[in-house]
């Protein structure tokens, strides 16, 4: 029988050096597999933000630092854009990616709404699950409150928040007696308080956050965290009350602002900061109203509820370090509806089959040379009527009423008085004219021509209630 020619120790040699080369193939394939994780994506949500109310975008009489902060380590926007100016509509747009209009969700779900979002619509939860990410909403819903309609049916693994907005129940000030039922918050899909103390949400959705990113600092995840403020009522912990020269508001965006602080720092703590891209925006503008609380939209035209700027035109910063440019201002038009084709291109996901209105504006965030925006234009509708358009520095407003403040002020941080304005066709020159005061409808016939014909293609797909048009392209909400 013939034998290797070598010792005992030779043997134990060659062993090791195999054993050592297995170990070296092992960690060039978890190198390589860290190379490639797939980022995790933060999206913070506030509802009723005014334009005005971040350090960095003119707030008065508080201070932003951490958003402040993440500015000057990321990109501020500008002209970036909801898809209509309140609550459920507007959460629909940034979840779907589609014109509220498209997914039949418009205007603000109530407790007796019977209807949600469908189960044939792909949210940004469902896109990630694809790529095996771990999801999480901590906030508020309102996309229907119903089991079916729950975050937890529709991509999220984990969910604690409102399920609507925290001024429907029934310590309304101006409700009829019973027009609200308790207030639910819910753990997944269980109510576990009614009425809960609204002065602990921030903190409640901020410690969530922060327990969820160290749960799943070794895995993808998205989190998602839509903050029930500054929303009326307004409510502060004990640890931000008092503490800023505006009033009781003022307190309100501190707390929010500190909740961001203790995101970025929990994503630094756990190696994250550089895998992480970072979103913070509005549902709509300010709550018209007056005293201290309220927010701001100036320079903006008017607020919530209206598609003026002030109504539809959001602060906005992204963050990612290394993959945004730090201390950058993009000026360039962009809406909710783009961040769910954007965040499919940065995971490797596939859209959903059925038709979005999003576009891919990773090249704008990132801030690629000559980059301009994807999208021929962006409308604005309220409710089912198309009201405005926006294409590169042109707004055009369609003829509309709209709720304006007549200039009397509300009592206990009720609203003043709306008096209902007109405006015909009018367009604006939104580099030059922020605040939407010129119009110069008949100094650019050209423009409001090729804007009229966008609006009538808008108008054939998504519909019009107040040129009768129904819409080929529009998609049923869910129904129980």
């Amino acid at each position: 029988m013939n034998r290797p020619d070598y010792t005992r120790s030779d043997f134990l040699k060659i062993v090791g050096l195999g054993t050592a080369g297995l170990a070296l193939a092992g960690y060039g394939q978890a190198c390589k597999g860290l190379r490639k994780r797939q980022p995790n994506i933060v999206i913070i949500f506030t509802d009723d933000q005014g334009y005005a109310d971040v350090g960095v975008f003119g707030a008065q009489g508080f201070e932003t630092p951490n958003l402040d902060r993440m500015a000057a380590e990321g990109t501020k926007f500008t002209d970036f854009y909801v898809a209509q100016p309140v609550c459920s509509a507007s959460r629909a747009g940034l979840l779907t990616g589609c014109y509220p209009n498209r997914v039949g969700i418009l205007g603000a779900l109530h407790p007796d709404a019977k209807r949600g979002i469908n189960d044939e619509e792909m949210t940004i939860a469902e896109l990630v699950k694809q790529r095996d990410y771990a999801t999480a909403i901590y906030g508020k819903w309102h996309l229907g409150h119903h089991p079916q309609f729950l975050p937890t049916r529709h991509g999220f693994d984990d969910y604690f928040g409102l399920p609507y907005s925290n001024d429907m129940w029934p310590k309304h000030p101006t409700a009829r007696a019973g027009r609200y039922p308790p207030l639910p918050l819910i753990e997944g899909e269980k109510a576990i308080a009614h009425n809960p103390d609204q002065s602990m949400l921030t903190t409640w959705y901020t410690e969530r956050a922060v327990e969820f990113i160290e749960q799943h600092q070794d895995r993808p995840f998205l989190l998602y965290v839509p903050h029930s403020m500054p929303h009326v009522p307004i409510y502060v912990s004990d640890k931000f009350k008092g503490k800023s020269e505006q009033g009781l508001y003022g307190d309100v965006i501190m707390e929010i602002d500190w909740s961001v602080g203790q995101i970025l720092k929990a994503l630094k703590r756990h190696g994250l900061d550089e895998n992480t891209l970072v979103i913070y925006t509005s549902d709509n503008g300010p709550w018209l109203s007056y005293g201290n609380h309220a927010g701001s939209a100036l320079p903006l035209r008017e607020g919530k509820g209206t598609t003026w700027d002030g109504g539809v035109r959001e602060p906005t910063i992204m963050r990612w370090p290394g993959k945004i440019p730090a201390d950058r201002v993009c000026r360039e038009p962009a809406m909710t509806i783009d961040i769910l084709p954007t965040i499919a291109g940065l995971v490797g996901a596939e859209l959903p089959q059925h038709k979005i209105d999003g576009k891919d504006i990773w090249p704008l965030i990132s801030g690629q040379p000559g980059a301009t925006s994807p999208q021929e234009a962006y409308y604005f509708y309220w409710g089912q009527h198309l009201q405005g358009i926006r294409s590169g520095k042109w707004k055009l407003h369609f003829p509309h009423e709209y709720r304006s403040l007549k200039g009397e002020p509300g009592r206990d941080g009720l609203p003043g008085k709306y008096m209902q304005r007109e405006t015909g066709l009018a367009l604006y020159d939104m580099e030059n004219d922020i605040e939407e005061q010129f119009n110069v409808v008949d100094q650019y016939p050209e423009v409001v021509k090729r804007l009229q014909t966008l609006a009538e293609k808008a108008r054939k797909d998504l519909g019009d209630s107040a040129t009768g048009q129904e819409g080929a392209g529009v998609r049923p909400a869910g129904r129980l």
